[in-house]
């Protein structure tokens, strides 16, 4: 069997996807069939997946098909009893054509089926203020580029850093209604009662300190966007209202029994699994699949190298605009950076994703010398700026700072690929949850991820 890699056709600027379809072949669903379906494609015993299941071994959210540069991949969702293939339990696998896969009691085969769809590539592409020139990037881009002239829901996943903020709003201003406002409500960021007069509005006198009344955001946001980010950090208990909120596109403000109506555009966003979360009783399955309508991922940057260097071009402009400003100083001829800083910056972990990328370029500008970004040269600068050469003439740091360094970045790329599951973390890791959790405390990271 060969692997299930899209097809690429770099002479002609093409990509062909083959949708995916999925035959019971053991269990109590046998002789089912689902799809053909583009990716991704959720498998569970929830309505609402595109595989739906009666096995009672079965999560409700169990696992998804998604395309990645390999192939067709196999992601567990936190089920259970796991997926299994080839007799081994997989978190995270490329899979084959016309694979079997093992869920709870049922086995899956897997067939590239239907009419490919071609997806056309472009040297470098942009929507709204993002980019990117990889594969993976260029179609999201091109899918939020589709889902912007919509009015369906969206949901934004991806790493911390990878940019779900800067792709909400290139859907905002990408579509209809650009005019109109766009609103962000941080669902993590408040006390649950202020979390829902920030989304619902209160009356005066709704709580201590509501002097005057007040609409909320969806109803502030008029015919624009309403921004959801953090969505997974929601509380429990506000799940319920926002739900019914979003079926019956309308809101009741705190201390009062009016519903005022919404008609603003949802898009969420989470750095979370939010169908792990549904199979361990943290978010409401109703609530995912009513926001979960588009679910888009970002791919984080290390799986997209091909990325940073037009990001690092983009982000070395934009310092350098603020630097002008900063010092009154008339623009001279713009610099590119050299292949040396290119290099450089593409061997990074950037475990932070593009906004660690955003983070280290701007330090850099404003510490390196004038001489040196004149010339585009900023690899001295690149390593001062990540503390590579934080020790005077360029001595580096003793054998214990070293690995202490290392030990921090390693904890701080695998505890966010993991969404700070330390359970699942220690285990790749090979070593015992509590000795995970005695480093997290040695070197201060447990409100980093």
């Amino acid at each position: 069997m060969s692997t299930a890699k899209t097809l690429q056709l770099p002479g002609q600027g093409l990509r062909m996807v083959r949708p995916v379809a999925v035959h019971v072949v053991e269990g109590p669903d046998t002789g089912a069939r689902f799809g053909p379906f583009p990716p991704p494609v959720r498998v569970g015993s929830a309505p609402g997946n595109e595989v739906v299941l009666t096995d009672p071994a079965v999560s409700r959210h169990h696992c998804a098909l998604e395309e990645s540069p390999e192939g067709l991949t196999v992601r567990d969702a936190g089920s259970t009893n796991g997926v299994w293939l080839g007799g081994h339990r997989v978190r995270d696998a490329v899979v084959a054509d016309q694979a079997r896969l093992t869920v709870g009691a049922s086995v899956l085969e897997l067939r590239l089926e239907g009419r490919p769809e071609v997806q056309r590539l472009t040297g470098e592409r942009r929507f709204g203020r993002m980019l990117g020139k990889s594969a993976a990037m260029q179609v999201f881009l091109q899918t939020l580029e589709r889902l912007a002239a919509t009015q369906l829901p969206v949901l934004i996943e991806g790493e911390t850093g990878t940019g779900k903020e800067v792709a909400a709003w290139a859907l905002h201003e990408g579509g209809p209604r650009k005019a109109e406002p766009f609103v962000v409500v941080d669902c993590g960021a408040a006390a649950p009662t202020l979390i829902e007069s920030a989304l619902f509005g209160h009356e005066k006198g709704a709580f201590t300190g509501a002097t005057d009344a007040r609409p909320g955001a969806f109803v502030g946001a008029g015919h624009g966007t309403i921004f959801l980010d953090e969505i997974g950090e929601l509380p429990l208990e506000l799940q319920p209202k926002l739900l019914r909120a979003l079926e019956a596109r309308t809101v009741t403000p705190l201390g009062s029994h009016r519903q005022v109506p919404f008609s603003a555009r949802v898009v969420a966003a989470t750095h979370r699994d939010l169908r792990r979360m549904v199979n361990e009783g943290t978010f409401r399955d109703d609530l995912y699949f009513r926001l979960a309508v588009c679910p888009v991922r970002i791919p984080p940057l290390r799986d997209r190298r091909e990325d940073v260097a037009p990001l690092a071009r983009a982000f070395f402009r934009e310092a350098l605009s603020l630097l002008e400003e900063l010092n009154e100083a008339d623009p001279g001829p713009e610099p590119e950076l050299d292949p040396e800083s290119l290099w450089w910056l593409e061997g990074q972990a950037w475990s932070g994703n593009v906004r660690e990328l955003r983070n280290v370029l701007q330090r850099a500008v404003i510490l390196g010398q004038p001489d040196e970004i004149a010339a585009g040269n900023l690899a001295p600068a690149l390593r001062l700026a990540t503390h590579e050469d934080h020790a005077p003439d360029g001595a580096r740091p003793g054998l214990e700072e070293a690995k202490r360094t290392f030990e921090r970045g390693y904890l701080l790329d695998l505890l966010r690929r993991h969404d700070g599951d330390q359970a699942v973390a220690a285990e790749e890791a090979q070593i015992h949850v509590k000795s995970l959790q005695r480093l997290i405390r040695r070197h201060g990271l447990k409100d980093e991820v």
